[in-house]
């Protein structure tokens, strides 16, 4: 069984709570690790040896946005070639900024966030579905 970390980038503590309900509810064995802002969460990856299952991140967040972190992700060697998979998990869905996370920073996803409990953990049930189905540069030793 895959225990690589899940990571969380969320600033709305009543999205996160509501978010770890969803990976309780659903037995969900990859451990959380939350960060409510991407300089944080940058630092992790940066420092970290571990290479993360998954990357959820909102976009509008305080500091920087998930937008420029991707950025940064996909302009560094090192983190680039860890492959994690980066899923952008926000409110928004303006066309505008869809376009630009697929065309411009090659994210592996772009999903929005449901108030109904039971479709967020369908959504989050698939996201992790599809990645643990994936074969992937990051997965292909497991």
């Amino acid at each position: 069984m895959d225990k690589r970390p899940v990571i969380l980038i969320e600033d709305d503590v009543d999205d996160k709570i509501f978010l770890e309900d969803a990976f309780s509810a659903l037995e969900v064995k990859h451990p959380l690790i939350w960060f409510d802002d991407c300089e944080e969460a940058r630092d992790y990856l940066f420092a970290t040896n571990e290479i993360p299952f998954l990357i959820l991140c909102d976009i509008n967040l305080p500091k920087q946005t998930g937008i420029e972190l991707k950025r940064e992700i996909q302009a560094d060697e090192k983190l680039r070639k860890k492959s994690i998979p980066f899923v952008f998990y926000t409110t928004s869905d303006q066309s505008e900024l869809v376009n630009e996370a697929y065309l411009q920073l090659n994210v592996q996803g772009y999903v929005q966030k449901s108030t109904d409990f039971k479709t967020m953990k369908r959504n989050i049930q698939t996201i992790l579905d599809y990645w643990a189905l994936c074969k992937h540069s990051n997965n292909t030793q497991n």
